[in-house]
C-alpha cells in the first residue's frame, strides 16, 4: 500500500532570492518546509556560490516549470582577472596566471560589445551536463576531462558596470543555456589575460522582475506571522506574458477532457486557458487553423468569491 505524501496542497510560485552557500535543492527544501508543501520544484538551477532569483514552484505550479525552461535571464557578474581556476569560480584551484590588462573602460566596453548577439560556447567541465549518464562536474572532480560539443547561445545585452583592475563587473541579459563563467573566461581571454568568477548574482528570469524576489529570512518572518501565502504568485505567473483565453462552460468541459476545439479568437501559440468562473484550467496551443489543443491541465481549486 503506497503512502500518501505528507503536506498541504499549496499552489503558486515563490521568487526566492537564494543566499550564497546553499545549493538550489537545499534552498528548495527550505522553502518547501516553510510552506509544508506536498509538492515542490524549482527551475533554473543556481550554483551554491551564486545568489539571486530562483523560481520555486509549489503544487500545480510545478507543471509550469517546463514552459519556463526557455526563459532568458539577467545576471550581474564579477570577474577577477589575472588568475583562472579549475572550476571557473572562487571554489577551484589556480589553473593559470597572467598580467592584469591596463586598459581604459572604453576598451573594455568594446570587448564586451563583441560578445553581443549569437555566440558559440564550449560548456565547462564543472556543469550539470551529462556525459554517458554522468554529470560533467563529477567527472571533473575525478580529474577527468571529456570533449564537449559547442553550443550556440544569444547574448541580448552586455554592459560594463565597473572596471577597477583586477575586478571587472558586467551585467548580461542572455538566452537559456548560457554559461556565465565561460563568458567571463572568454572575456578575460579577449583582454589578453585570464580570469574567474568572483561573484555571480541572478537578477531576473523573464518575465519576472528583480523587485519581485523575496529573501529566505523574509519568508521565515512571514511564516512566523502567518502571512507566508502573501509571497505566493499565481501558478501561471511564469507565463503571464502569454495571452489568456476564457472558455464558456461547454468549451471548458471539452478542454479539461483533453479534446481539441475551434476558437473564435487567438493568435497561434501558447495560451493560458480559463473557465467561465475565471479559474485557470491549464495551458493550450492555438494552431494556424484556429484549433485549440491541450498542452497541460492544472487541477486547481475553484476560486472563491
Amino acid at each position: 500500500m503506497s503512502r500518501r505524501r505528507k503536506g498541504r496542497n499549496v499552489h503558486g510560485l515563490v521568487l526566492l532570492d537564494k543566499p550564497e552557500g546553499l545549493s538550489s535543492n537545499q534552498a528548495l527544501q527550505r522553502v518547501r518546509g516553510l510552506y509544508q508543501a506536498r509538492k515542490a520544484g524549482h527551475t533554473g538551477t543556481l550554483d551554491p556560490f551564486a545568489t539571486g532569483m530562483l523560481p520555486i514552484c509549489l503544487g500545480e505550479a510545478t507543471k509550469t516549470a517546463a514552459f519556463m525552461l526557455d526563459a532568458a535571464k539577467t545576471y550581474v557578474a564579477q570577474v577577477l582577472l589575472g588568475r583562472s581556476t579549475t572550476t571557473g569560480d572562487t571554489e577551484g584551484e589556480t589553473a593559470a596566471t597572467a598580467d592584469v590588462p591596463d586598459v581604459a573602460p572604453e576598451d573594455v566596453r568594446q570587448v564586451l560589445a563583441g560578445f553581443c548577439g549569437r555566440i558559440v560556447q564550449i560548456p565547462p567541465m564543472y556543469s550539470a551536463l551529462k556525459h554517458q549518464g554522468q554529470p560533467l562536474y563529477r567527472l571533473a572532480r575525478k580529474g577527468q576531462e571529456v570533449e564537449r560539443r559547442p553550443r550556440e547561445v544569444t547574448i541580448h545585452s552586455l554592459e560594463l558596470v565597473a572596471w577597477q583592475p583586477p575586478v571587472l563587473e558586467f551585467r548580461v541579459h542572455c538566452s537559456k543555456g548560457t554559461y556565465v563563467r565561460t563568458l567571463a573566461q572568454d572575456i578575460a581571454s579577449e583582454l589578453s589575460s585570464c580570469g574567474h568568477l568572483g561573484a555571480l548574482r541572478r537578477l531576473a528570469v523573464d518575465p519576472f522582475r528583480e523587485d519581485e524576489m523575496v529573501s529566505l529570512s523574509t519568508l521565515e518572518a512571514m511564516a512566523a506571522d502567518g502571512r507566508l501565502d502573501e509571497a505566493l504568485l499565481p501558478p501561471d505567473a511564469g507565463l503571464r506574458d502569454r495571452p489568456a483565453m476564457e472558455l464558456d462552460a461547454a468549451g471548458a468541459a471539452r478542454f479539461v477532457h483533453g479534446n481539441e476545439q475551434s476558437v473564435a479568437e487567438g493568435s497561434p501559440g501558447l495560451v493560458r486557458v480559463h473557465g467561465p468562473a475565471g479559474q485557470l484550467l491549464g495551458f493550450g496551443e492555438v494552431d494556424g487553423h484556429g484549433r485549440l489543443k491541450v498542452r497541460r491541465l492544472l487541477h486547481l481549486p475553484m476560486p472563491t468569491e
